[in-house]
């Protein structure tokens, strides 16, 4: 099985935060850096940790690092997901990730982006069964895609065809760190920085876990300093 890890899973916010991006977001330049620059302004502060408070990095993302000796990469988008499928193509995937990425009802649906990827890679024959596996934390959040699974699966139906549906798992973790594989059972790890959704204050642990896992860049994270 593949392993992806989307950096919004650790790195999140607290309920009613409503300049968020997790609500809903591009994934432009302005959304990746100048986005939080100016939540850090509307905060009244000078510097990443104006951020603190709203936007924390939860628990849990230690325990990747067991993960060790697993080939792994390390990416800025899950739009670059596809260079990490075709290496290790037709295998089941579980993604922890606060967005299940399986379709959107924006942009071009044809074309790879970070919400449609998985979708895409299992109508395309990349991916055999994908499970998206939601933070603890959503519990808290009311409005958040792993709160509610099933008003999730109900919004999932809309955007995926009906063939797919049973190829596809939403869980989401008891407590920080629970619901990953053994080490033994997977072929690779993808580590996804999403820039546009995850606290630049964090960019450094992000650092830190891409090392201890000698991740292989696809695209380079950004070092938003």
């Amino acid at each position: 099985m593949l392993l992806s890890i989307d950096w919004d899973a650790f790195s999140g916010t607290r309920e009613l935060v409503f300049d968020a991006p997790i609500w809903g977001t591009r994934d432009r330049d302005h959304d990746r850096h100048a986005a939080w620059t100016h939540r850090v302004h509307k905060r009244g502060g000078s510097d990443w940790a104006a951020l603190d408070a709203d936007f924390p990095l939860y628990p849990g993302w230690e325990a990747l690092r067991a993960y060790a000796g697993v080939p792994a990469f390390v990416t800025l988008s899950h739009a670059d997901a596809w260079a990490w499928l075709e290496r290790y193509p037709g295998l089941d995937v579980l993604n922890l990730d606060s967005h299940h990425d399986l379709g959107s009802r924006s942009g071009d649906p044809t074309r790879v982006r970070p919400g449609n990827w998985a979708g895409l890679g299992l109508a395309r024959g990349l991916i055999g069964h994908v499970t998206t596996l939601y933070p603890d934390w959503h519990a808290d959040l009311p409005v958040a895609e792993g709160h509610d699974l099933d008003r999730t699966r109900g919004e999932i139906r809309d955007l995926l065809p009906a063939p797919l549906l049973p190829r596809t798992t939403l869980l989401r973790q008891p407590e920080p760190g629970a619901g990953l594989p053994d080490p033994a059972r997977v072929t690779s790890l993808l580590l996804v920085q999403s820039p546009a959704w995850t606290n630049p204050a964090h960019d450094a642990a992000l650092e830190e876990l891409a090392c201890t896992l000698n991740a292989a860049p696809i695209v380079a994270p950004l070092r938003r300093s």
